[in-house]
């Protein structure tokens, strides 16, 4: 009797090509990004890894730490960088346009953008005539976007004086993208630089993070509060030491993310730092920063903000017109002072979005359709107990 033949080549169950499937529309994303080469090479030995365990039973352990891996390589923007805008007057319109005053902050940033300047000069006169067009473009767009020799302002100042805003506006003014990262109570300096893929909810640090965001390796990145870092002695002096090679233009070429693996290049980044005071700032760090003392306005400053920057920020966001609110000169006191004085410009913002909400409310029910602001009524729109909750 002649025995059953035996298939010495089975059909492959449909769960093993579906999975071979998925490896392959991973490795097309790898291919299909701009990687560096070296970093391209070991993802695409991870998939191959991938393929051959598929085989064994243990794909799905396997897959989903490396597809998040991929995933997050083929986010960063390698390559890929912004022109900075490099005429001063512009800069200059452009911040004059968004900040009153804080005149010391401006002329930082143009004392950085005309140095630049003079750099691109000294690299058009060095550059050979035999020089490959594309390749002269690529370095000048570089050099723009370096920060090698750009300054790292930390703005110290009270809370809601405006440093975070003004850091917006000189990524404006440059034509940077901005992110921001905020380093109060920091949890550890993992949060900063990682987590090791071998580590329980591996994922990239907040620096990494942010350029994902930013979809360019040359963003403004703003570290706001470096001041508020965990208050135990070995976390601070960890996530300092981080953030000086962060922040360091000879340390930063080649930052090392714990969960990527492999260097990133922060030279094209423009770093600003906030803080309320300096107490809690490394002394190794703090000679990396040049520290812009941002004092308090006075009422004359205040009265310009508010009339001239606030209010019409208020009233574009509330859908009011000039007409329907109107301001008596010597009421303006009164509205920049409702409980006293306070250093900051935020509590004078809340003050007069409560006022516009309350007109607006007015006009909604039929109560009129223009009002007129005057010592005499104001605290029927900006009541006594007005505060941080308003």
């Amino acid at each position: 009797m002649i025995g059953n033949q035996v298939n010495n080549n089975p059909v492959q169950p449909q769960g093993i090509n579906d999975e071979i499937d998925e490896l392959n529309l991973l490795l097309q994303e790898v291919q299909s990004s701009p990687l560096p080469k070296d970093l391209e090479q070991k993802a695409v030995g991870m998939v191959n890894r991938l393929k051959r365990v598929a085989k064994y039973g243990s794909f799905s352990r396997e897959y989903e730490p490396i597809a998040k891996y991929i995933s997050w390589i083929t986010k960063v923007p390698w390559g890929e960088y912004t022109t900075d805008n490099l005429d001063i007057n512009n800069v200059k319109a452009q911040l004059d346009s968004t900040h009153y005053g804080l005149e010391n902050v401006k002329q930082r940033l143009l004392e950085y953008i005309a140095m630049l300047n003079l750099r691109m000069q000294q690299q058009n006169q060095k550059a050979p005539s035999t020089a490959n067009t594309g390749d002269l473009t690529n370095d000048m767009m570089k050099l723009q976007g370096s920060s090698s020799h750009a300054p790292i302002l930390c703005f110290v100042g009270v809370q809601g004086i405006g440093k975070t805003s003004i850091a917006k506006s000189i990524a404006k003014a440059l034509g940077r993208r901005f992110v921001r990262i905020s380093l109060g109570a920091l949890g550890g300096v993992t949060e900063l630089r990682g987590r090791s893929r071998g580590e329980v909810d591996a994922e990239p640090g907040q620096v990494t993070k942010a350029l994902v965001r930013a979809e360019v390796m040359s963003p403004l990145i703003l570290m706001d509060e470096i001041d508020k870092v965990s208050s135990q002695t070995g976390l601070r002096a960890d996530v300092m030491a981080a953030l000086l090679e962060i922040l360091d233009p000879e340390q930063n070429s080649t930052y090392l993310d714990h969960y990527l693996d492999y260097p990133l290049d922060l030279s094209h980044a423009m770093f600003i730092c906030t803080a309320n005071n300096l107490g809690g700032i490394s002394a190794a760090l703090l000679d990396r920063l040049e520290i812009v003392r941002m004092s308090s306005y006075n009422d004359d400053e205040k009265m310009h903000i508010a009339k001239d920057y606030l209010l019409p920020k208020v009233m574009e966001s509330s859908g009011l017109t000039e007409q329907q609110i109107v301001f008596h000169d010597d009421v303006w006191p009164y509205v920049i002072r409702p409980l006293g004085f306070d250093a900051g410009i935020r509590e004078l913002e809340r003050t007069l979005t409560t006022l516009v909400r309350k007109i607006a409310m007015k006009i909604v029910t039929g109560e009129g359709q223009s009002f007129e602001i005057t010592p005499q009524n104001f605290r029927d729109y900006i009541p006594e107990d007005i505060g941080v909750y308003s």
